[in-house]
């Protein structure tokens, strides 16, 4: 059962960002609880990483400077998401992340207006005050996404597409990238403090990979428009389902 989920998640996540909300229910309902499922998620999620690199290629061919600059700025984050994890009561989030989670799905349904918006503001302004929006979006989507995860890739495709590039192919390769870094960072931090379940990382994990081989591929044929709604709106049913039965 869970390599099956993992498929469908590291599928679903590389192609547009919901992967936790097919695995971290698939945790549940396998007997793990709450903290320990969130947490054996977050590990598991590395196997996206090399299997979406892998299979997005053509859209990362020259943004080696891009990445270089901005991984270790995701990795940070996730590294200080994965300790508040470990270290703040359970729950703590759990009545904000329903609207983080809706605020990013409706970003990224108004994606196309606030990247024009983005673009004439930054010429109004001064270079001191340029770039202000990815950086501090980043850090904080990061943190998010190392502390509890659902709807962080939304948020971070959002992000990208009104910061970094209008191709939704690109700025979903773009995000499954950083999303890999920061998630390595937390699963090393998590190796070493968290409950770990070992036996469902590996099924997950390998399921995880094999779907994320598929998903860039997926964007990459599917019309912008087609699956950038369809993205928002999951991520919106996601924003419901969390405000209804908080996880954490």
């Amino acid at each position: 059962m869970l390599a099956s989920a993992g498929i469908l998640a590291g599928l679903v996540g590389t192609a547009g960002g919901v992967t936790s909300l097919i695995s971290y229910p698939a945790l549940l309902a396998a007997g793990l609880p709450a903290l320990s499922a969130n947490v054996t998620n977050n590990v598991a999620l590395v196997a996206c990483w090399p299997g979406a690199a892998l299979a997005s290629q053509p859209e990362l061919a020259g943004q080696g400077p891009w990445l270089r600059r901005w991984l270790p700025l995701s990795a940070l984050g996730g590294a200080a998401g994965s300790m508040l994890l470990l270290s703040t009561p359970p729950g703590i989030f759990a009545r904000v992340v329903p609207f983080l989670v809706a605020v990013g799905s409706l970003a990224l349904l108004a994606q196309p207006w606030l990247a024009a918006r983005h673009q004439k503001h930054r010429r109004g302004r001064t270079q001191g005050t340029r770039g202000v929006v990815l950086p501090f979006g980043l850090i904080a989507t990061s943190v998010y996404n190392g502390y509890f995860g659902a709807g962080s890739g939304v948020m971070i495709l959002a992000l990208l597409l009104i910061t970094a590039s209008p191709s939704l192919a690109t700025a979903n390769a773009l995000k499954n990238m950083l999303i890999g870094s920061a998630a390595f960072i937390s699963a090393t931090t998590f190796a070493a403090f968290g409950p770990v379940d070992w036996a469902a990382v590996a099924p997950l994990g390998v399921g995880m990979f094999v779907g994320s081989t598929l998903g860039p591929r997926i964007v990459r044929c599917l019309p912008a428009t087609l699956l950038r709604w369809l993205v928002g709106v999951i991520g919106i049913i996601l924003a419901i389902r969390l405000w209804i039965a908080p996880s954490g």
